[in-house]
């Protein structure tokens, strides 16, 4: 069985995303957006503008976040924005979603910076309140953050989009994946960590009740991939190409391969990736010939 993989994109390439989509976008299952306001005073796209315009666009890919920043939007009509994307693309939509973390975007745009802890406890509020809208009408939902009454979703999401929440706190972030995602949203920086956060959810899922087996597991990876070692130096001292942080899968088609399929050994069921040379396409096209092939 091949692992599907989707395409991540960098918030900042705005105008360039699409064109660079265009030459790219086609071996891959899906296409993940980002969901940030600002990096200071950084060119920064806003991210739902980006998905539906990315579902209109390839009508065979899956499209989500990866991920949403709970706080920017009223869970309501988040429900009701992800069911009308649900209608027109046919299925389409996954709601990928997060707590958020960025505290500059917060306060530049006014909304409530909160506790580590509350803003957790308001993104496992939202996915219950957008479940309630997309099951049944009318709808009410009485939470400690959120509450509807008698709210209508119609029409509701046919199929419901699965709900992907990204994160890896192991107190509270990873209970709500236990509790209530359908999908888990893991940063992959490298073996050890990861198995360390696999074991957590176990006990979270235990704890819950809930089967482990039946969460499915996406890794997001940062690459950068070359023909060969030079090639791969010379990449790196490119201006335009970002400088690889800590997680970062960075080598010849050969090693990248052999770093995500250790990955997939461990339960990696997805594998959402993102480029740091990205506008540029060689990098992209190379990762599409000469490893997604093999990562089975």
């Amino acid at each position: 069985m091949t692992i599907p993989v989707g395409l991540n994109i960098w918030s900042r390439l705005v105008d360039k995303t699409f064109p660079y989509l265009d030459q790219v976008a086609s071996p891959f299952d899906s296409i993940w957006m980002p969901d940030h306001v600002q990096y200071t005073s950084n060119d920064v796209a806003e991210g739902w503008t980006l998905a539906v315009w990315a579902l209109a666009r390839y009508p065979d890919k899956l499209v989500g976040h990866a991920v949403l920043c709970n706080s920017f939007r009223n869970p309501a009509h988040l429900a009701k924005m992800a069911a009308t994307g649900q209608a027109l693309s046919r299925g389409r939509v996954v709601m990928g979603i997060g707590a958020g973390w960025n505290e500059e975007e917060y306060h530049a745009y006014n909304w409530p910076f909160l506790t580590h802890r509350a803003r957790i406890e308001q993104l496992a509020e939202s996915i219950q309140l957008m479940r309630a809208m997309w099951s049944g009408h009318p709808a009410s939902f009485q939470g400690k953050h959120y509450r509807i009454n008698g709210a209508y979703c119609e029409p509701r999401p046919v199929p419901l989009p699965p709900v992907m929440v990204g994160g890896a706190g192991e107190k509270y972030l990873l209970r709500v994946v236990a509790e209530h995602a359908d999908w888990w949203n893991y940063i992959y920086a490298e073996r050890e960590s990861y198995a360390q956060k696999q074991v957590i959810l176990q006990e979270h899922c235990a704890a819950v009740g809930r089967d482990y087996a039946e969460i499915v597991q996406a890794i997001n990876v940062g690459v950068l991939v070359a023909e060969s070692e030079r090639e791969l130096q010379k990449l790196k001292e490119r201006p335009d190409v970002r400088p690889p942080s800590p997680g970062t899968i960075v080598g010849t088609a050969e090693q990248v391969t052999e770093q995500l399929l250790a990955a997939v050994a461990q339960g990696a069921q997805r594998i959402i990736v993102n480029f740091l040379d990205a506008p540029r396409p060689e990098g992209t096209w190379l990762f599409a010939a000469a490893v997604m092939p093999h990562l089975q």
